[in-house]
C-alpha cells in the first residue's frame, strides 16, 4: 500500500495513493447521538470477508503468533492477553471500531525488525480494548515494547462515546525507541477523515485532547528532520510532508467529504495540490447539518460529483461511451514525456470491504453497535447489518472454498465483483438498475431496524443470550438474502444489456411478441455529448458523404 513520490526529504511508497479511505463523525454531530466511522479496505488484488474473533480466556504463558495482515509473513509471536473480546469484522463487543489508512511516510522510519504489523495492531486492539481510548494504549504500549513492522499508519479508532484519529510510525529498528505517535480526540460536534495522507499536523494548537510518545518531537530533532520551537512541530510536515500526490489523490477524498456538508471552497485550492502555497486543511469541520448513516454511505459512493474533480460528469474520453465514473490503473501515466494522473476519488473499483460503523452509547452494547457492510466497492453494494455482538458470520462474507482467484456463487465478493464488472465499462446504461435494487434493500433494512432492535431489547431484558443469537440470526439472513438478489441481479443485466442493446419490459418483465419472441430491443447509442465528442476528436473521417 504506497505512494510513488519523491521529495527533497520525502520518500513515500506507490501503493498508498490507490489504497483506503476512513470518515469519522462525532456524536453530537449525528442526526440520532451516535459516533460513526467508515472505511473502505481498497487494495488491488485483495480478498477479503468478514472478520471474527471469538471471545476467550487464556492460560499464563499461552503466546500469539503473528502473522503479517497484508503478506501473511511470519513476524513472531507475543503473549496472549488473559481475556479477549468478541470481534465481529473490524467492531467488536463493547462497539470499539477501529479502521486505517496508510500514508507511508519517511521509508528510513520503518522497523523491518518490528514484529506487529498494522493489521495485526487493529485485530489484538479489538480484542483487548473496551473503549477508543483504551484502544489506543492497547496499540501504542504493544509498539512501543514490540516494535512496528509497517509504514507510517493513521488509525480511526471509535467507540460510542468518543472519536480518535492516530499517526503511528516505527523508528527505523532504533534499538532505544521503536515507535513515534499522536492521538487526537476529534471533538464530539465535528467531523473528520483521512485517505492516505498524513492528516495530524501542529497538535499543539488543537482546542481538544492530544496524547502522544515521549519522543514525538525529540526522534525528529535527534535525526535533523526538526530544528523549530515544540509549540510549532507539526506531524505531517516532518514524518509525512503532503506533496501534490498526497493532496491532490489523498486528501481530495476527504475534502470531498467535508464539501457535502459544508461549503469547502476555501480549502479547494489545497485538495487541487497544484497551489504549493494554498491554505492547508483542517483536520475536522463543524457539519452544517448532522450526519445519518444513509448520509455516510453516500460518501463512501463518491466521485467528486459536482466539483471540478469530478469524473463523473462524461466531460472527458477517460470515462468511455456509458461514462464510466472510475479510472484504470496506475493513477499515473506518462505521454510524451510528460506525467498526468487520473482522479482518485473515495468509490473506486479496488475497494475488498467497505463499511459505516454505528456506535450507540443509550442501547445494551450487543445491540447499540452495527457495522453496515459491503464486500466490494460501497457504490455497487447493498451494506447490510451485521451487529457486534454476532459470532458467527453469514456464509457469503465467508465462503469455503472462495479466495482471490477462485469464483463462488456462494460469495458475496465474488457475486458483487461479478455485477459492478459489468456495470463499470456500460455504467450510464446499466447502473440505474443496480442502484435501483441497492436502494431498495437498505430502505428496507432501515425500515426493519427500529423494529428488530425493540424485539431484541425486549428479549435483552430476560435472556441476553437469546438476544444476541436473535440479532446474529437476523444479520446472517439479510446478508444470505442480498446475495440471492444479487445473484438475480447478475442474471438480469444480462439479459436486459446483452449486446449493447436495451430488452423492453412491461410490469416488470421482459416483453415478447405475440408469436412469443423476444420483443424488437432497443438501440440507445451514443450520448449526445458523445457523439459531438466524437466527431471533434475525428472530424471527417466518419462523416457521410452526401449523394
Amino acid at each position: 500500500m504506497r505512494k510513488q513520490l519523491l521529495t527533497a526529504c520525502f520518500l513515500v511508497i506507490a501503493a498508498a495513493a490507490t489504497a483506503c479511505t476512513n470518515f469519522i463523525v462525532g456524536k453530537e454531530a449525528s442526526n440520532d447521538g451516535s459516533v460513526m466511522c467508515t472505511y473502505n479496505a481498497d487494495d488491488y488484488g485483495m480478498f477479503i470477508g468478514l472478520a471474527h474473533y471469538a471471545a476467550g480466556t487464556h492460560p499464563k504463558g499461552e503466546m500469539r503468533k503473528i502473522f503479517d495482515w497484508d503478506t501473511k509473513k511470519y513476524h513472531g509471536q507475543i503473549p496472549e492477553a488473559p481475556t479477549t473480546y468478541n470481534v465481529i469484522g473490524n467492531i467488536n463487543e463493547f462497539q470499539v471500531t477501529i479502521g486505517e489508512t496508510t500514508y507511508g511516510g519517511r521509508e528510513e522510519m520503518v522497523d523491518t525488525t518490528g514484529i506487529i504489523d498494522y493489521g495485526s495492531l487493529i485485530y489484538i486492539a479489538l480484542q483487548r480494548s473496551k473503549t477508543a481510548r483504551e484502544a489506543v494504549k492497547v496499540m501504542t504500549s504493544l509498539a512501543e515494547k514490540y516494535g512496528y513492522n509497517s509504514e507510517g499508519e493513521t488509525f480511526t479508532i471509535c467507540d460510542p462515546n468518543e472519536a480518535w484519529i492516530m499517526e503511528l510510525m516505527g523508528c527505523g529498528g532504533d534499538k532505544r525507541q521503536k515507535v513515534v505517535w499522536v492521538a487526537v480526540r476529534i471533538p464530539d460536534n465535528a467531523i473528520s477523515g483521512h485517505a492516505n495522507q498524513s492528516r495530524i499536523g501542529v497538535f499543539t494548537q488543537y482546542h481538544t485532547e492530544v496524547l502522544h510518545s515521549k519522543n514525538v518531537i525529540s526522534f525528529a530533532r535527534q535525526k535533523g528532520w526538526y530544528k523549530g520551537a515544540d509549540k510549532d512541530f507539526s506531524w505531517k510536515n516532518t514524518y509525512a510532508f503532503p506533496d501534490f500526490s498526497g493532496r491532490r489523490i489523498c486528501d481530495a477524498r476527504v475534502w470531498s467529504f467535508f464539501n457535502h456538508h459544508k461549503n469547502m471552497s476555501r480549502w479547494l485550492p489545497w485538495a487541487l495540490g497544484k497551489d504549493k502555497n494554498a491554505e492547508d486543511m483542517p483536520l475536522w469541520i463543524i457539519p452544517d447539518k448532522k450526519l445519518s448513516v444513509q448520509d455516510l454511505e453516500s460518501d463512501m459512493r463518491d466521485h467528486f460529483e459536482g466539483t471540478v474533480m469530478s469524473v463523473a460528469d462524461g466531460k472527458d474520453t477517460g470515462g468511455g461511451i456509458w461514462q464510466m465514473p472510475y479510472r484504470p490503473t496506475p493513477l499515473f501515466y506518462t505521454v510524451n514525456g510528460k506525467k498526468y494522473f487520473n482522479e482518485r476519488p473515495t468509490s473506486t473499483q479496488q475497494t475488498g470491504l467497505s463499511y459505516v460503523s454505528q456506535m450507540r452509547s443509550w442501547l445494551p452494547r450487543e445491540i447499540g453497535g452495527v457495522l453496515w457492510f459491503g464486500n466490494d466497492d460501497g457504490n455497487m453494494v447493498a451494506y447490510t447489518p451485521v451487529y457486534c455482538g454476532n459470532t458467527t458470520q453469514p456464509e457469503c462474507y465467508n465462503t469455503p472454498g472462495a479466495d482471490a482467484v477462485t469464483f463462488s456463487m456462494k460469495n458475496a465478493y465474488w457475486v458483487c465483483n461479478w455485477v459492478s464488472n459489468m456495470v463499470y465499462p456500460r455504467y450510464s446504461m446499466m447502473f440505474p438498475s443496480l442502484k435501483a435494487v441497492r436502494d431498495s434493500l437498505e430502505n428496507s433494512y432501515f425500515a426493519n431496524q427500529k423494529g428488530v432492535e425493540s424485539k431484541a431489547a425486549a428479549l435483552y431484558s430476560t435472556d441476553k443470550a437469546a438476544a444476541i443469537r436473535y440479532l446474529n440470526d437476523y444479520s446472517n439472513e439479510k446478508a444470505q438474502q442480498m446475495l440471492a438478489r444479487w445473484q438475480q441481479l447478475a442474471y438480469y443485466l444480462i439479459v436486459k444489456f446483452n449486446d449493447m442493446t436495451v430488452k423492453p419490459e412491461a410490469n416488470g418483465k421482459f416483453t415478447r411478441t405475440p408469436e412469443g419472441l423476444g420483443a424488437t430491443v432497443k438501440r440507445p447509442g451514443y450520448s449526445e455529448a458523445y457523439k459531438e465528442q466524437l466527431v471533434r476528436e475525428t472530424g471527417d473521417k466518419f462523416e457521410v458523404p452526401q449523394q
